[in-house]
């Protein structure tokens, strides 16, 4: 039987190539959209779930009340993590962890710059990060010790093996010793690092690591089996309070493995995490295979008319409906599976451009797991897109069929009608979707910041020019192409560097209001093109400033001061003297609104160059820079950024978004026109005898054609009508997480649904001017 069946299914194909070509594409395509959309789901779904303590491993944050809201903030204080291993007998393992800024680790004239951790001895412990040699108990535990990757002792010494005890020099200290080789971090852990420095160093370093007010680490905890996570963050949640005698930074916890997919607190501020994102892939992966059901749905009954005689005949002659059952059904997974075949390599050409486009390393692996999920996908698709066309074929009436006959019932009809409107709203959304989206990340990078990122290049302060900045920023201004150079302790844009131990005229006792901080030296704002709008900027030609602070707009705001200038705020013990207030600017993306920020003159501080570049100059300032850079620092590379760039990988996750989204909805729209064609198909043999008696009748080509075309532009306006509503909806939520957004103008919708109804009309109509033009003596040969 099973034979018969594929003989009969490979002599349709025969016999209906254009049928059989695009059903193919239509399978093929949305089978391949849902298994890059499931793989790039399921590599989602799988960050940081490798560790072998995944269900114990938490982080520590602290949960303050900020403007009346509690937020989450993810760094804490250096001693926590062995303070609360000590007086908390839940825990198994802790670590303290914090990431290096870019090092240069050295080997005589072999050198590379690149990013690290400083953690504490139990950090392997807590992290599954695999070992190729070192024990994890003692491996951290001399602080001149080293942790380096595969793939940098592969680069230092040409291999893994007899390279403990071997030394690197790391950014011109004294020598550290490899006591340990780790496999390289896996693509898919949220923590990236090529070594690790022993925390003891660190905190040799840094003069705050031994101060609990300052938070300057990530503390992860491993609890022991069958501690209760409520109870244990009820235990810890006022720990803070018995060390600083404030009792404002609670404690509490979260699963380690949630901080990726669920990270409702990025930056402090509550949002929505990536977790929507997958959640909207799945729906769309979904929707999309559900279309190209449609399509098979629409293209078999639509076909049906040239199968009459054959199912007339069959019942004739006794078969049961369950045969004709099974055979529909049998070329519906036959045609499923050849389609996924198709898929499986379109998916394998495209894969390597997919993962250049997700930033991803996803590869399509053939293990058990894998097969099973394509043959349930082989199973689900089969029958979901062959039932309707084997139900409705098998039940046709015999004698009716062998007259050549198809009576198609107004639920029918409807049922058709209806997949083609939720085929069209679908397109309909997407479009809208990706236009909105596109519209809101043109205006992040052309809105103006309060500051001028543009041609503005920034590297790292080392060598020489770490004990000689002065000399070394006045020779930079003095090169060729270059408007000005200054420093700063941080990246201006997207630093973390905060206090809520501000105190001004008329703070309110207890008050706790988040200043960010920006220790920079002379000059700098003036190479940012930041407005004073009151008072003046830092300048030598008033003696030392150190003891001058400098605003923006909404600090002052905040702390409700009137005529600031000249009144006096204090730090850490420390009085200064407010000299200027700046405009408002951007230095968080804007996801953010504007936060209060100062800034205070530390030279000593710095570790940033910043140097504004001569517009159409570039070419001629980066070679001069890179050739005094060297000169200036012999053996060390030029290794610098452009702000402008670094501005723009804020918004790096909704660009993938947005480029994943629009080819999406490319093929979603491609695979709907497809449907739309089969309706039109279906429609066009249903009406044949008709369209041949009114043009009988006089009835032009022309006229026939808008008859046909307007049924289905009646259809997309419908679907069209229920798209926009849902459309504006998602959008305006997606547009929520910005605090700076774009307004939602009415052309944008109109606009996406004209596209919508262009691209349906360009569909039908060449379907609508064949059936117009089709000779009328053959529609009516059969009566």
């Amino acid at each position: 039987m099973l034979t018969h069946h594929l003989k009969l299914f490979f002599r349709n194909i025969k016999k209906n190539r254009g049928t059989f070509l695009i059903n193919i594409i239509g399978l093929s395509t949305g089978l391949a959209c849902t298994l890059l959309i499931a793989l790039w789901v399921f590599d989602e779904l799988g960050v940081d779930k490798f560790h072998s303590n995944d269900t114990r491993l938490y982080q520590v944050v602290e949960t303050p009340q900020i403007d009346g809201r509690t937020v989450q903030n993810p760094s804490t204080a250096s001693l926590l993590a062995e303070t609360l291993a000590q007086e908390f007998p839940e825990i198994e393992y802790s670590t303290s962890v914090r990431e290096t800024r870019e090092l240069l680790l050295s080997k005589g004239e072999t050198s590379f710059k690149t990013q690290g951790l400083y953690a504490n001895a139990e950090f392997f412990n807590v992290f599954s990060f695999p070992l190729l040699q070192g024990n994890s108990a003692t491996i951290l535990g001399d602080k001149n010790s080293i942790v380096i990757s595969k793939d940098l002792a592969k680069r230092f010494f040409g291999q893994t093996d007899n390279v403990i005890g071997k030394t690197l020099e790391l950014d011109g200290k004294a020598p550290f010793t490899v006591s340990g080789i780790l496999e390289n971090v896996p693509a898919n852990s949220s923590i990236q690092f090529d070594f690790v420095l022993p925390f003891e160093f660190f905190k040799e370093i840094s003069p705050n690591a031994l101060d609990w007010g300052y938070n300057i680490v990530q503390v992860y905890l491993v609890l022991k089996q069958g501690a209760n996570i409520a109870d244990f963050n009820t235990k810890i949640k006022g720990f803070m309070g018995t060390k600083t005698g404030y009792q404002g930074r609670p404690l509490s916890t979260r699963l380690f493995s949630d901080n990726y997919l669920y990270d409702k607190y990025q930056d402090r501020v509550e949002k929505a995490g990536r977790i929507a994102y997958v959640r909207l892939f799945s729906v769309i992966a979904f929707l999309i295979l559900v279309i190209a059901c449609i399509n098979f749905m629409n293209l078999s009954t639509a076909n049906a008319s040239r199968r009459l005689k054959e199912i007339g005949i069959k019942k004739a002659m006794g078969s049961k409906r369950n045969v004709l059952v099974s055979q529909y059904l049998v070329e519906s997974l036959s045609m499923t599976f050849l389609s996924l075949l198709i898929a499986l390599l379109i998916v394998t050409l495209l894969l390597p451009q997919f993962n250049a486009i997700a930033a991803k390393q996803i590869t399509l692996d053939f293990k058990g797991h894998y097969i099973l999920a394509l043959g349930i996908i082989l199973v689900i698709t089969g029958f979901l897109a062959g039932s309707y066309p084997a139900f409705y074929l098998s039940g046709l009436n015999a004698i009716t069929t062998l007259k050549g006959k198809l009576h198609t019932s107004k639920g029918e009809v409807f049922a058709r009608r209806g997949l083609v409107i939720f085929q069209f709203a679908l397109s309909t959304i997407l479009i809208v979707s990706v236009l909105i989206v596109y519209r809101q990340l043109e205006f992040a990078q052309n809105k103006n910041l309060g500051y001028d990122k543009d041609n503005v290049v920034y590297f790292d302060i080392e060598g020489k020019a770490r004990q000689n900045l002065d000399t070394f920023l006045s020779a930079v201004e003095q090169l060729e192409g270059i408007a000005s150079a200054s420093s700063i302790s941080t990246n201006i844009v997207g630093g973390n560097n905060t206090t809520t131990r501000l105190q001004w005229p008329g703070k309110v006792p207890d008050e706790k209001a988040v200043f960010q901080i920006r220790p920079v030296n002379y000059n700098m704002i003036e190479t940012f093109a930041i407005d004073i709008i009151q008072g003046r900027s830092f300048s030598k030609e008033y003696g030392a400033e150190e003891s001058k602070i400098i605003f923006n707009r909404t600090a002052v705001d905040l702390m409700g001061l009137k005529d600031p200038i000249g009144k006096q705020v204090s730090l850490e013990n420390t009085n200064f003297e407010i000299v200027g207030i700046t405009e408002d600017f951007h230095f968080d993306s804007l996801h953010e609104e504007i936060k209060p920020l100062f800034f205070v003159l530390r030279p000593e501080w710095t570790r940033t160059v910043m140097a504004k570049i001569k517009a159409g100059q570039e070419k001629l300032a980066l070679g001069q820079l890179q050739d005094f850079y060297e000169r200036y620092n012999p053996g060390l590379d030029f290794d610098y950024k452009f702000l402008d760039e670094t501005y723009a990988a804020q918004y790096a996750a909704e660009q993938r978004v947005s480029t994943l989204a629009k080819y999406f909805a490319g093929l979603a729209i491609l695979i709907s026109c497809l449907g739309l064609f089969g309706l039109a198909t279906f429609n066009a043999e249903r009406r044949r005898k008709e369209i041949s008696i009114r043009k009988v009748l006089g009835q032009s080509a022309t006229e026939v054609t808008v008859m046909l075309s307007s049924e289905f532009a009646r259809l997309v306006l419908i679907a069209m009508l229920i798209a926009l509503p849902i459309a504006y909806i998602l959008v305006n939520n997606w547009l929520s997480g910005f605090a700076y957004r774009i307004p939602l103008h009415l052309w944008y919708f109109l606009a996406a649904g004209l596209a919508a109804l262009g691209i349906a009309m360009l569909t039908v109509g060449g379907q609508a001017i064949r059936a117009a033009n089709h000779n009328p003596v053959e529609g009516l040969r059969e009566e």
